[in-house]
């Protein structure tokens, strides 16, 4: 498998979360380090660290039944042990409010950036998620 391959293959396995709700994968292919970074358009809007991105995650997939995503016109560029990709990412599923047992459709249209360092094995280091407008 291409270095290409691996980075998008991660990326994939980032989102199938959603899907399978195994949250332990979360903590495998992310790089627990001060140096880890996201940011997204769900509040908090600050930059978070590794442990605030994997909690945020967790809740955010936790959140929505039935999810499923598409990545489209994805990039991936390697520079040595360094890999950037960037994609449309369409995103959909129930957003379900445990509280009152009542869920509503939604679905995200937006813009990714992932930054991926190999070690060993390709692991995020950095994510920006955002919604496009519209």
């Amino acid at each position: 498998m291409s270095d290409k391959d691996e980075v998008l293959n991660v990326i994939q396995t980032f989102f199938e979360t959603g899907k399978t709700k195994n949250f332990s994968v979360l903590s495998n292919i992310q790089l627990n380090s001060p140096e880890f970074s996201s940011f997204s358009d769900v509040p908090p809007y600050s930059l978070k660290d590794y442990s605030e991105s994997i909690v945020l995650e967790e809740l955010k997939f936790a959140g929505i039944s039935d999810y499923d995503y598409e990545i489209k016109n994805d990039k991936i560029s390697i520079f040595g042990s360094v890999g950037v990709a960037t994609f449309v990412l369409n995103q959909k599923g129930m957003l379900v409010n445990s509280q009152t047992y009542t869920g509503q459709h939604i679905t995200i249209n937006g813009r990714a950036t992932f930054v991926l360092i190999k070690d060993g094995t390709w692991k995020i280091i950095h994510y920006h998620l955002d919604k496009i407008p519209g």
